[in-house]
């Protein structure tokens, strides 16, 4: 690992400044503190604080990056690698970067000052190279519900593609033409390919919703209220409404029935990930099943092999497997047939 000094001097600065940045003083303009933050990562340095305890301590824990509390997707996926830490003894730290980037990098950067080899990451703010780097400088990164192919061996993701046609498909075999997009604002893999393919089965089937009647908001309840606000302000018609996830449908779902409209009488809702609040919500939410306990699972005990792996001498014993899961339709109350 570099010294203070080496960063020093590849940032141009004295080690005085680097001191600064890592303890967050003041004294130090934006753009340096941002450019010392960067060959920090870069270069893998971090501060030397009785060095072999924090290391051994280090091993015993499994970092947590999620894009939100809120959500009960998350607190599903949480739950999944809790098990894990427990069945493996090791403790589970969790932040979340608020679907923020500076925040994802932030507690990216805290647990590597930690020295966490152990890390499954749900990234919806960074790109693909700066996951690549990451790689190299944390044996034990792994990626849950993102694809990257240079890094599939540390993948663990679902078809979406796959889980947008089903979502799709079931409201055209519903019988319903006019239909509304209620889409999030991130722009990852996952979006992309979910909402493109479900556009697909839609235009096959002769079916193209115009632009008033695709909203993008974020991916919270708060995000589905307020673009079920704006399709129902455009004034265009539609029978149904293609949701992201679970979440921007509840909240589609409620502001919807707060101005009267009858689900799915009215207006047929389909939402994403079957979490654990779809059968709570009235009527119940039609949806598609995401396995994101087990995929949980999976990448934290990925991410605890990959350690064990990086400790040894040979290491043609790993055998890199894909980490790919599939959706499924899961049919409940909200999405109607027409006649």
């Amino acid at each position: 690992m570099p010294t203070i000094k080496e960063v020093a001097q590849a940032a141009g600065v004295s080690a005085a400044i680097i001191s600064r940045v890592i303890n967050n003083k003041p004294g130090v303009g934006a753009d340096t503190r941002e450019k010392v933050k960067k060959i920090i990562i870069d270069m893998g340095y971090y501060p030397n604080a009785n060095a072999q305890a924090v290391n051994e301590k280090a091993k015993n824990v499994i970092g947590l990056i999620i894009p939100n509390l809120l959500n009960p997707f998350f607190a599903s996926l949480a739950h999944g690698i809790e098990k894990v830490a427990s069945e493996h003894k090791v403790q589970l730290v969790l932040n979340s970067s608020t679907f923020d980037k500076n925040k994802e990098l932030a507690a990216i950067e805290t647990m590597l000052e930690h020295r966490y080899q152990s890390i499954v990451l749900h990234s919806v703010a960074l790109d693909d190279e700066s996951l690549i780097k990451l790689a190299d400088k944390i044996p034990g990164l792994v990626l849950l519900h993102r694809y990257i192919k240079p890094l599939a061996h540390r993948c663990v993701w679902l078809n979406d593609e796959m889980g947008g046609q089903l979502m799709a498909q079931h409201l055209v075999d519903q019988g319903h033409k006019q239909i509304a997009v209620i889409s999030s604002h991130c722009c990852t893999a996952s979006v992309n390919n979910r909402i493109a393919s479900a556009l697909a089965v839609l235009e096959y089937n002769q079916i193209n919703p115009i632009n008033s009647l695709i909203e993008i908001n974020e991916s919270t309840i708060e995000g589905g209220r307020a673009a079920a606000c704006n399709l129902l302000a455009s004034g265009q018609k539609f029978t149904a409404v293609l949701c992201f996830n679970d979440a921007m449908a509840y909240g589609a779902q409620a502001f919807m029935q707060e101005q009267g409209i009858t689900i799915p009488t009215e207006i047929s809702i389909i939402g994403y990930n079957n979490s654990m609040f779809s059968t709570l919500s009235s009527p119940n939410l039609t949806t598609i099943n995401c396995p994101i306990e087990s995929m949980a699972i999976r990448a934290s005990e990925l991410s605890l092999a990959l350690i064990k792996i990086a400790e040894r001498e040979n290491q043609e014993v790993f055998k890199p497997q894909l980490n790919e899961f599939f959706p499924e339709l899961i049919i409940r109350d909200t999405v109607t047939k027409l006649m």
